[in-house]
């Protein structure tokens, strides 16, 4: 009995600690937003999740007591096997989720419009603006106002605005921050948006949240949140690399596919973000370049989509 004990007191101890070390690992992801979007995409999963709840607790613990009850030793069961009907039940049966369906289509209704990526954040800062082109396997980003452009590192300020536009050099591709919320496709060809937020300093993880091909699983990047004058003072440093990005130099970078570090571009060309919209559909494997040199086809003309 007492080794039975020591073995459960083992067993108990570990699990503990298992289960404590999993959720000290969590630093990050939507869980712990780090901005307002996040943190009402946040606000609207536990909205979402309690009624959920409230509908499969009650059916779990049912479950488990009718086969307690009805078990074969049990006497005090009754055996009806003329039973057939009963009008509360047909009620609770089909009015308490018609209920939960009509209450969770409606916060879903409210909070997808409340999280429109198009839709610019309050605030009293002039929004940054960042032109983001998803290439086989990395993600360039195209500072416009400020002249400057990386692969792989994404430079913010905290409590502003930043305002994506975002397009793909090659094929579909999925940006996501976890930390910042929300989560929009680019497209090449099409130029989608996306509106967020760091409220917090620090080093968030950002990636691709769709296969797109063999070097996917790489295809990830390091965002940095700073003060405003941290942001300058990485503006400065970028521009300290002195390679320029045109269109020729953007065009080698589309055209090398691998999985590449972290590197910086001064100066950019001011109208690169159309070129990266154009390329995409005069590429020789792309299906708009094909569908628009078939006899009589007409050229499809970049275009925004929301």
């Amino acid at each position: 009995m007492m080794l039975r004990n020591t073995i459960s007191s083992s067993l108990v101890r570990l699990t503990t600690v298992a289960v404590c070390a999993s959720l000290g690992a969590c630093t990050e992801g939507v869980l712990l937003p780090k901005g307002p979007v996040g943190a009402q995409e946040k606000q609207l999963l536990l909205e979402a999740l309690i009624p959920m709840l409230m509908v499969i607790t009650p059916i779990i613990i049912l479950t488990l007591w009718f086969a307690w009850w009805f078990r074969a030793s049990n006497a005090r069961a009754k055996y009806r096997p003329q039973w057939e009907y009963s009008g509360a039940i047909e009620f609770s049966i089909w009015m308490i989720p018609m209920l939960v369906i009509l209450f969770l289509g409606s916060l879903a209704w409210v909070g997808a419009h409340q999280l429109d990526p198009y839709r610019p954040l309050a605030s009293k800062q002039k929004p940054l603006v960042v032109q983001v082109v998803a290439l086989d396997w990395r993600w360039l980003f195209i500072y416009p106002e400020q002249g400057v452009a990386s692969v792989n590192e994404l430079a913010v300020p905290i409590n502003t605005p930043v305002s994506f536009k975002l397009t793909s050099a090659t094929v579909m591709n999925s940006f996501f921050i976890p930390s910042l919320g929300g989560q929009v496709y680019a497209m090449p060809g099409m130029q989608t948006q996306l509106q967020l937020q760091a409220n917090e300093a620090g080093n968030y993880r950002g990636l691709s949240a769709q296969f797109s091909g063999d070097g996917f699983s790489d295809m990830h990047f390091q965002v940095l949140a700073t003060d405003a004058a941290g942001f300058e003072a990485w503006v400065a440093r970028t521009k300290s690399a002195a390679t320029q990005l045109d269109a020729t130099a953007y065009d080698r970078l589309v055209a090398d596919h691998k999985v590449g570090e972290v590197t910086y571009y001064f100066p950019v060309s001011g109208d690169l973000f159309d070129h990266a919209i154009d390329h995409a559909t005069k590429r020789p494997e792309s299906t708009l370049a094909t569908s628009a040199n078939a006899p009589g086809a007409a050229r499809i003309p970049a275009r925004s989509e929301h």
